[in-house]
């Protein structure tokens, strides 16, 4: 294990991933062999990489080395590189402070093909257009706990692999299988899935209608932190369905709202 001690931020070739790239040059879509995506704190680090994503370079703070990256370093392939230095400096290089002092750049894989992420999928969520990298990382979080086997991206939603989605997500967007869906949302009628739109309007059914529960194989279509779904896509999904509110509240945070709909709508054969 190369163990290589930053002293100065004019003179450390390496931790270009950490410091001068952006979360778009990271993904580097001209270039997919070489994207990377950055995950942080030695929790997350771990969940990737025992679920086989492949480290590139760590980066922790020197207290850290025989601390708490001691278990992911041991972890390491032979030859990764591991840059270390003192928490100041590495905050002045990253631009943030670090959680846990531990950064991975990890080699990004190539996504598969909506019909291998839904198969044999009973439950799908579907990420319309969520952009906030909180909401991302807390619905992947209550995916992979409340039984949600994969889930779907429109292209405009933000990436999972955002380093502060992943984080977010306590490593969760490692353990759901995951893509971006390449067709309108009404065609994974072809999969077999019935579609359900979570969305208020005058024909919404309430979440727990005992119908819903007769649904063998269902995808639940989220919609955005502000807007929701728009209309096109409400109308051409199977169901629209409505979380009953109190005290005159009439929506929720798209990832509590996700958190509530994924338990109950939950495959239960």
């Amino acid at each position: 294990m190369p163990l290589i001690t930053i002293t100065s931020l004019t003179d450390c070739p390496g931790v270009e991933p950490y410091s001068s790239l952006t979360e778009a040059q990271l993904r580097n879509r001209l270039d997919p062999d070489n994207s990377l995506f950055i995950a942080e704190s030695p929790k997350v680090i771990k969940v990737a990489i025992e679920a086989g994503f492949v480290p590139v370079s760590l980066l922790a703070e020197m207290r850290h080395i025989e601390g708490d990256a001691a278990e992911i370093i041991g972890m390491l392939p032979a030859g990764t590189p591991v840059y270390t230095g003192s928490r100041e400096l590495l905050q002045e290089l990253t631009g943030y402070r670090l959680t846990r002092g531990v950064l991975c750049a990890m080699k990004r894989p190539r996504l598969p093909s909506v019909e291998d992420v839904c198969a044999g999928a009973k439950r799908v969520a579907v990420i319309d257009g969520v952009s906030d990298t909180t909401n991302i990382g807390a619905i992947f979080r209550s995916a992979a706990a409340l039984g949600i086997d994969a889930v779907l991206l429109t292209p405009t939603a933000c990436d999972p692999l955002n380093r502060r989605a992943v984080r977010v997500s306590m490593g969760s967007v490692f353990l759901v299988p995951w893509t971006y869906l390449d067709r309108p949302v009404e065609a994974l009628s072809e999969l077999g899935f019935t579609t359900l739109s979570m969305a208020l309007t005058d024909r919404s059914v309430e979440l727990g209608d005992p119908s819903l529960q007769t649904i063998d194989r269902l995808a639940i279509v989220l919609g955005t932190e502000g807007d929701g779904l728009a209309q096109q896509v409400i109308s051409s999904t199977d169901i629209t369905v409505r979380i009953p509110m109190a005290h005159g509240v009439d929506s929720l945070n798209v990832a509590a709202a996700a958190a509530v709909a994924f338990w109950e709508l939950r495959d239960r054969g």
